[in-house]
């Protein structure tokens, strides 16, 4: 048995820096035609110089690949002379809220404060991706970040707006609100729940940001997603740490799905019997969504059993060790 996908997107990717960068990046190109690069670095990405940097950075790692890195720069209050020139560099603006994850210390603490820069990517039809977690209790942040979320749409009604990473039954209520307003969803996040990352001995590489939810939640992410909600995409939010950043005290957020990305979602949309919403999923939503050219890659999925590596260099990948019923060539 065998899919044929054309043009698969990563719509939410961490592909680090130096040696980490080359480790992973090539796991990312060799399946996906493009993929939203997140810019949020040791030194983040907040200018265009850094910006153009960073993106040749990414395309020495990948050169023998068919593949696009779709720029982002770090949300800061840009003047309209700054968006104007890095518009035809970028996909996006990326907002995180101060210090809510990984290397977002110099994030937004007054959303208030960051009004004038959306006037000027309304205006000049630049999306704003938004990490939508609040400073609250952990399992109640994404929640409590809606209410953000319904400020910013009603008062930017022509903003495309895109809550990254979806966790929770909230998110995906809210979605339905308006048509400007699209998601992410991650393979992890339709795959476990809280119970899998702590029910039992911790597993410090199921720990992410935001952290698993319920199985309502996730129940609800699933029947949204094999439905083929007309404005969620994929992305996997696949976050690459050595093996001392997660099996140490503080042990970083972060889920490496990479190179088994494809692969488990076929299996998953098999397992519901809608393999026909795959293409929709990983491809033509985000392409309708965000007015995306065609790349011209088609990537082979077929029914043949592989085991997954415990490693990849240091960084140990979801799944790590078992048997998936699904391949990815190109």
């Amino acid at each position: 048995m065998e899919l044929l996908l054309t043009d698969p997107l990563d719509m939410h990717l961490h592909l680090r820096e130096g040696e980490m960068l080359r480790t992973v990046a090539p796991l990312s190109a060799k399946d996906f035609a493009a993929g939203v690069i997140m810019p949020n670095l040791q030194q983040p990405v907040d200018s265009l110089v850094r910006l153009l940097a960073y993106r040749d950075e990414v395309g020495k790692a990948l050169s023998q690949y068919l593949f696009t890195p779709l720029m982002t720069l770090f949300f800061k209050n840009y003047s309209e002379k700054e968006l104007l020139e890095a518009r035809p560099h970028i996909l996006g603006i990326k907002l995180y809220p101060a210090g809510i994850t990984t290397q977002s210390e110099s994030g937004v603490r007054d959303i208030r404060g960051a009004y004038k820069t959306f006037e000027l990517l309304e205006e000049l039809r630049i999306p704003l991706l938004v990490h939508g977690e609040s400073n609250g209790f952990v399992m109640d942040r994404e929640r409590e970040f809606i209410s953000v979320y319904q400020q910013v749409a009603r008062d930017f009604p022509q903003l495309h707006l895109i809550m990254e990473h979806i966790t929770t039954a909230d998110a995906v209520r809210f979605l339905d609100s308006s048509d400007k307003v699209s998601a992410t969803v991650t393979l992890h996040h339709l795959l476990i729940t809280l119970d899998d990352v702590a029910g039992n001995m911790l597993e410090p590489d199921l720990f992410c940001k935001p952290i698993a939810k319920t199985p309502h939640d996730r129940e609800t992410l699933r029947q949204a997603v094999f439905s083929g909600h007309p404005r969620l995409m994929f992305g996997s939010d696949s976050a690459p740490h050595p093996r001392h950043k997660k099996e140490c005290c503080g042990c970083a957020a972060g889920i490496f799905s990479a190179p088994v990305a494809l692969p488990l979602l076929a299996q998953m949309f098999e397992e519901q019997g809608c393999l026909d919403k795959l293409q929709g999923f990983v491809s033509d939503i985000a392409k309708q969504r965000y007015g995306l050219p065609e790349f011209g890659k088609t990537v082979r999925l077929s029914k043949e059993n592989w085991k997954v590596p415990e490693l990849y260099d240091t960084v140990r990948p979801f799944y790590a060790g078992q048997t998936l019923q699904w391949t990815a060539t190109i």
